[in-house]
């Protein structure tokens, strides 16, 4: 019975060992004074990293932005900053806050030179994912950054720091920064600077819980006041950070279950045999939801009954606003449904369309900012001289945009001359698809 309990418990040990296939403690340590050194190599690849985050950012790819965080050497500083703490190390905490802030000063003086260039200037999704930090942040970088000083501490190299540095996403809150101060948006610096921070601080707490569990040896013995104050002080600014976070989260979680309950208690009471309910908006601020009805008018003393049911749903405090068209003479009861239906979906689709209509706007300005049509139609002209009033331009299709080419030939240009032609504009161009309107001139001496 005991031999058994020894092999369970043997088992069990084995299985959760942190300390197995651990580096030495002077190689851990040689380790991390390494980084603490600035290397120009790093600096370079830094920059490197930043400009495809920001471009990543940008054009709205998250592929692009992933790769940006796998080249990114920003992790290993934030897990000495942890280390060097756990361990006393007063002089190692310096030289690797000293190469972060470096680093971090590099990294925004890039992004903002890239934002400030780039002829795209709206925020995408990925920029504004970056600016409302919530509590499940904290929990990615506090559960990332143990996995990481685990991680950090192996002997053989593994993908968990690549993996880390993806999941807690140190690189695209800062490019998003940059992209703040570039455009002068207070929301977006303010917000990525504080998802930054939230990463940068429980990376480096993970680094360091994980460093006083594998029992490495402190540098130097603090009297029991200093040990105090560090505690303090680490206790200080995780509830200050946390704090915001854990009210944003806070939000968005009461602000799901609200309009669950009001998805709910829409679809349910708002059931009529001669009237049916087109809009309705609910704001979460005022606690104010506001409906308009088509059809036969809804008594006051049913509109009451719908008020009181707001409890049923859990929405007290809220306030029902309710808007009724007047009937009209010579009309029925289903053709007013119909055509006020209509005129909903009219509206909505007007709205759509306008959006759209926006967005190319925009996309039109900024592709007629790169493309240089009448340049490249210069450039062809004096290329292909046999081809005369050439001019391009840029079309938006369905299926994608492309660039035509129109001009005018005395002699049908043959297929090899047709390829040569089209790879000249889609060089010049940037735009794979090129397509042709060239028509062919009889000679008249002929």
């Amino acid at each position: 019975m005991q031999n058994e309990r020894n092999s369970v418990k043997g088992y069990f040990h084995k299985l959760l060992d942190m300390r197995s296939n651990m580096l030495s403690y002077d190689e851990l340590h040689d380790m991390m004074e390494e980084n603490t050194i600035i290397h120009g190599a790093n600096m370079w690849i830094l920059m490197m990293a930043i400009l495809i985050a920001s471009i990543g950012l940008n054009v709205n790819s998250t592929a692009v932005i992933i790769g940006a965080m796998l080249i990114s050497p920003l992790m290993s500083g934030i897990l000495t900053m942890g280390y060097s703490l756990a361990i006393r190390d007063i002089a190692m905490l310096k030289h690797a806050a000293s190469r972060f802030a470096t680093q971090v000063i590099i990294s925004l003086f890039t992004s903002t030179v890239y934002f400030l260039l780039s002829p795209l200037h709206t925020a995408t999704s990925e920029m504004i994912a970056r600016t409302s930090p919530t509590l499940w942040d904290v929990l990615i970088a506090l559960f990332g950054g143990i996995a990481g000083g685990i991680g950090n501490t192996r002997k053989k190299t593994s993908n968990v720091i690549p993996g880390v540095a993806i999941a807690t996403a140190l690189m695209p809150p800062l490019c998003t920064v940059g992209y703040g101060i570039a455009t002068l948006q207070l929301k977006f610096i303010l917000g990525a600077s504080y998802l930054f921070l939230i990463n940068t601080l429980f990376i480096a707490l993970s680094a360091f819980f994980v460093t006083k569990l594998l029992r490495v040896p402190p540098h130097t013995e603090l009297d029991a006041k200093k040990e105090k104050r560090i505690r303090r002080a680490i206790t200080s600014a995780v509830v200050i950070t946390v704090v915001p976070s854990a009210l944003f989260a806070g939000f968005t979680v009461y602000k799901s279950v609200l309009e669950k309950n009001t998805q709910d208690y829409l679809q349910r009471e708002f059931v009529f045999s001669d009237a049916q309910l087109v809009q309705s908006n609910v704001d979460f601020v005022e606690k104010k939801i506001s409906v308009s009805l088509v059809g036969m008018q809804v008594s006051d003393e049913r509109i009451f009954e719908l008020e009181n049911k707001l409890d049923d749903y859990d929405l007290s405090g809220f306030s029902l606003h309710v808007t009724q068209n007047k009937t009209i003479e010579g009309e029925t009861d289903s053709d007013k449904v119909t055509i006020a239906v209509q005129e909903n979906t009219i509206r909505d689709l007007t709205s759509q369309l306008d959006a759209e209509k926006e967005k190319s706007d925009a996309l039109q300005k900024s592709l007629e900012s790169v493309v240089d049509c009448e340049g490249i139609s210069e450039k062809a002209a004096a290329v292909f001289s046999n081809i005369e009033d050439i001019r391009c331009g840029l079309m938006y299709g369905k299926n994608g945009d492309y660039i035509l080419l129109a001009g005018s030939v005395q002699t049908p240009l043959s297929e090899t001359e047709e390829q040569v032609l089209k790879n000249f504009i889609a060089e010049e161009s940037k735009i794979s698809d090129v397509r042709f309107e060239i028509e062919v001139i009889e000679n008249e001496e002929q």
